[in-house]
């Protein structure tokens, strides 16, 4: 039996939805249909989630039969699709290019749900220009035995005033689950590989003042119970989920944009794709003017230059990504032997 279509006017744009509902999220039972996430979406795309999303390259997240079923990172727009979708070349790690999705209209966003994208994933760059990223991104990821409160003290406590020190503004946001992202608009002076020194050089600045708390290790098994700043995520072709998107949740929860004031009393539980649209209406966007922000990456730079005289270099890429020159081995520490490293940590005889 063909699936039940019908054609919504967004913004000017027909976009053709099929299978209303379809239960995404089997908690809400009726209230998690395929039918009111993409309402959700009808509610934020035409406002602040297309100005988080405009000109972005844009991979999906896709869960065609609900969040139980099969998960989809999809990162290529198929060949077939509808004229109203633009498109953008990106390059991977690996050399490879793909046309992504490129965000221009709320349709798109539309589309992406109908395709049963739970959540979308920007990179963080503008399309023509894909090599220059304009924001840098600090992941607050907590391990085992933290949650959102030890996430949000870090924030609060560390993150927040050493920006201020270094004169730049972050943009925060929930991550939908136990973590917490800031974002910094940057102006687009630098390639991935500058803005990713730059991430590591200001996580290993909040690991040193909050080492109880903190940790930069790239390694799973030196973490411990402490918030693990994601420096990788502004690597080339990371993705964050974008502000106002769903997560793969059981009560549908948002990736929340917030105010720094309104942090100390936020539950990530409350940013609900039920709940949302209302909080929206009532009050001003908290990333109102963070386009007009772009800031200079040049405060950042300097402490990459500072850990570089105090001997700490570049850090582990992800195990997908082609060695990088000036890159430490991406050996395992339980699985290093002895005798086989100098104290600078290269293999003998390779240094």
């Amino acid at each position: 039996m063909a699936a039940k279509a019908e054609e919504i006017d967004v913004d000017g744009i027909a976009v053709r939805v099929t299978n209303r509902d379809k239960v995404y999220f089997p908690r809400l039972g009726a209230k998690g249909t395929k039918g009111r996430m993409i309402d959700y979406y009808l509610s934020v795309a035409g406002g602040p989630m297309l100005a988080t999303l405009r000109d972005r390259p844009t991979h999906l997240q896709r869960f065609p039969d609900g969040i139980d079923g099969e998960e989809i990172y999809q990162k290529r727009v198929p060949r077939k699709h509808p004229d109203y979708l633009e498109t953008c070349v990106v390059t991977f790690p690996s050399g490879r290019t793909a046309d992504a999705l490129k965000v221009t209209h709320p349709a798109a966003i539309i589309w992406a749900a109908q395709m049963g994208s739970v959540t979308l994933h920007p990179w963080p760059v503008r399309c023509p220009d894909t090599e220059h990223p304009d924001e840098l991104r600090i992941d607050l990821d907590p391990q085992p035995g933290t949650g959102f409160a030890e996430a949000r003290s870090v924030a609060l406590d560390v993150l927040r005033p050493l920006l201020d020190e270094l004169g730049l503004v972050g943009y925060v946001k929930t991550s939908g689950g136990r973590g917490i992202h800031v974002f910094l608009r940057i102006a687009t002076d630098w390639d991935f590989i500058e803005v990713r020194r730059a991430g590591i050089a200001l996580a290993r600045e909040i690991e040193r003042r909050a080492p109880e708390k903190v940790t930069t290790s790239w390694w799973k098994e030196e973490r411990g119970k402490r918030i693990f700043i994601d420096f990788n995520q502004n690597a080339r072709d990371r993705t964050m989920a974008s502000a106002y998107s769903v997560r793969r949740t059981p009560i549908a929860t948002v990736s929340m944009p917030l105010a720094w004031d309104e942090l100390p009393d936020a539950d990530p539980d409350d940013f609900t794709m039920a709940t949302v649209p209302d909080l929206v209406k009532g009050r001003d966007d908290p990333w109102a003017g963070i386009d007009e922000n772009a800031q200079s990456l040049e405060p950042l730079l300097e402490m990459v230059k500072a850990d570089e005289e105090r001997g700490l270099g570049d850090m582990p890429y992800p195990p997908n990504y082609p060695k990088m020159p000036g890159e430490p081995p991406r050996v395992q520490p339980s699985k290093k032997v002895a005798a086989h490293w100098d104290e600078k940590g290269n293999p003998v005889g390779k240094a």
